[in-house]
C-alpha cells in the first residue's frame, strides 16, 4: 500500500472549449456562466470535480480497481444507502445503538469512509446522515481543492438555433415539417483553474501518493470520456504541478500562480485556438524549495 503524501502542492489546469458550453447556468437559460463585470467566462469547481469524479470510475471499472475507488457522490445514488453501509460495518444498525456501542464509533465510520470512497479521501464530504444522528464524522474536509476556472480573455456566449426533423407528436406531423430549438456556445475560450493540496489534511483522509497520481491522470484526461455535442471540443492543454519540499508549503501559493502567465500571442485579436496564446513560466524566480512538474 502506497505512503501517505508528505508534500504540498498546489496546480495550475489550463483547458479549453471550442464551439460548446462548458458549464451551462440552469439560472439562466443553461447558457454559459459568464461574470457581468469583466465578460470572463466561469467553470464552477462542482463542474470539475463531477468530471473527475466521472473519470476514476471509469478507470476503476476498466482497470478492475474498484475496491477503495468507489465514489460517493453519484447521479441517482441516495447518500443514505453508503452511510447505511458504514454504520452495519461497526456493527450497530442505528445512530442511537451505535452512539451507546461505541465511544469510537465516529473514528471508525470515518476511516471507512475515506478507505472506500475516491472522492471522500479526496476532496472530502458532508454525510448529512452522521450530522443529523449527531455524530462528528459526519462533516471531512478534503486536503484537494480547486477554485472557480475563469476564461483568460472575454467570452461571448452565442444562441445557435437549430432544427430537426423528428417531429414529437402526430397531432404536430400533421402540421409542421420540423421542429426548432436552441443551443448556446461560446465560439472559443482558455481557461484557468488553480488548485491545491495539503499534505496535513492527507494524513486525515489516508490520501495517498497512488491517489495523487490517479488524480493528475484523471485531471489530464477529464473531458476525453465526457464529449457531447452541447459540450463542443473540450481538452486540457496544461497541467504545471508545484511540489513543496515540506508538509506545510515553502511558498504562499499566489506566488507561485503568479509565476504563470498566460496570454495572446502578439497580434491575435480575437484568439479561436490554443495555439493563439503563449505560455510562459517564470522558473528563474522559482522560491527555493519549491519544484515544478509539467505533467501535460
Amino acid at each position: 500500500m502506497a505512503d501517505v503524501i508528505s508534500n504540498k502542492y498546489d496546480f495550475i489546469v489550463l483547458f479549453d472549449v471550442m464551439n460548446g458550453n462548458p458549464n451551462g447556468d440552469p439560472d439562466a437559460g443553461n447558457m454559459p456562466r459568464v461574470d457581468a463585470e469583466t465578460g470572463l467566462g466561469i467553470v464552477t469547481d462542482v463542474c470539475l470535480k463531477r468530471k473527475i469524479r466521472n473519470y476514476v470510475t471509469a478507470w476503476a471499472e476498466a482497470t478492475g480497481n474498484e475496491k477503495g475507488h468507489r465514489i460517493y457522490i453519484q447521479e441517482k445514488v441516495p447518500l443514505n444507502l453508503n452511510d447505511q453501509e458504514a454504520l452495519e460495518y461497526t456493527g450497530a444498525k442505528d445512530m442511537k445503538e451505535a452512539k451507546k456501542k461505541d465511544k469510537d464509533i465516529d473514528t471508525k465510520i470515518c476511516k471507512y469512509m475515506c478507505q472506500n470512497f475516491y472522492d471522500i479521501r479526496t476532496f472530502g464530504a458532508v454525510m448529512t446522515t452522521f450530522m443529523t444522528g449527531a455524530l462528528n464524522c459526519g462533516q471531512v474536509r478534503g486536503p484537494v481543492q480547486l477554485g472557480f476556472a475563469r476564461s483568460i480573455d472575454e467570452v461571448l456566449p452565442q444562441e445557435i438555433t437549430i432544427t430537426r426533423v423528428a417531429i414529437t407528436t402526430e397531432k404536430d406531423a400533421e402540421n409542421k415539417r420540423n421542429e426548432m430549438g436552441r443551443k448556446y456556445i461560446i465560439p472559443y475560450g482558455l481557461y484557468q483553474v488553480e488548485g491545491y493540496v495539503s499534505a496535513n489534511l492527507a494524513k486525515k483522509t489516508g490520501f495517498t501518493e497512488d491517489d495523487l497520481e490517479l488524480l493528475w491522470k484523471a485531471i489530464i484526461n477529464m473531458f476525453e470520456d465526457d464529449h457531447s455535442a452541447a459540450r463542443g471540443n473540450m481538452a486540457v492543454r496544461k497541467l504545471i504541478v508545484f511540489k513543496h519540499d515540506s508538509l506545510l508549503g515553502n511558498a504562499p501559493s499566489y506566488k507561485l500562480f503568479d509565476l504563470v502567465d498566460v496570454h495572446k500571442k502578439e497580434g491575435v485579436e480575437v484568439p479561436r485556438a490554443y495555439s493563439d496564446y503563449e505560455v510562459t513560466i517564470d522558473e528563474k524566480n522559482l522560491p527555493e524549495g519549491v519544484h515544478i512538474e509539467q505533467k501535460i
